[in-house]
């Protein structure tokens, strides 16, 4: 499964947002996600803010957010950065997993504070979630998150994802859920599915 692809598409649209790849002008909202220490209170706490720029003096934004599955998620209208979006292979070195040889879609995202509260992040992960259901084969898709975070928790569990088990790593427990990819699937708009709220927001 490791050699499988992740998604490929170079941009993805809903009703307020646009996931795209990265420029240099998000530069200050990428250091804020990293050094912000609400955002990351359960990611291990805030990164010192010298050592951030100066990684992105040397490296570039793409360095974060400049893989197949990356994404910035983006403001529609204005195209300021509102966090990051990822759909990765889980490696099968790490705990978490639901198949054998592991190396499972895995889903991640991080939002800055400004956009909290108000559905950006399950707006974008839908988004992404559904153009990845267009373009690959079903398989499983995993969210991992640290157990205490009631708020990606909650998040997982409205977009469909399901929990399956408990883990420690990096000195806490982690739940990991799962969904399985195809129900995300543009054929799948029936009221209260993912694919149905974003239709209905005008996102197609």
């Amino acid at each position: 499964m490791n050699a499988w692809p992740t998604l490929s598409a170079p941009e993805i649209t809903t009703a307020r947002l646009r996931l795209r790849t990265a420029h240099d002008a998000d530069i200050d909202g990428l250091i804020e996600l990293q050094t912000d220490p609400r955002v990351r209170a359960h990611l291990g706490g805030a990164r010192p803010r010298d050592a951030v720029v100066r990684y992105f003096a040397v490296n570039g934004v793409s360095a974060i957010a400049g893989k197949a599955g990356t994404y910035i998620v983006a403001d529609r209208e204005s195209d300021a950065c509102v966090g990051t979006l990822v759909l990765d292979r889980r490696s099968a070195d790490l705990p978490g997993h639901v198949t054998e040889e592991g190396g499972e879609l895995e889903l991640t995202y991080l939002l800055r504070r400004s956009g909290w509260g108000a559905g950006l992040a399950f707006e974008a992960a839908t988004g992404l979630l559904r153009a990845a259901a267009d373009e690959l084969p079903d398989q499983p898709v995993l969210v991992v998150t640290q157990t205490a975070n009631e708020r990606s928790r909650r998040l997982a569990t409205r977009l469909g994802f399901q929990p399956v088990g408990t883990f420690e790593a990096h000195g806490a427990e982690q739940t990991l859920a799962v969904a399985d990819l195809h129900a995300f699937a543009s054929c799948c708009d029936r009221e209260g599915s993912p694919g149905w709220w974003l239709g209905r927001l005008g996102g197609r």
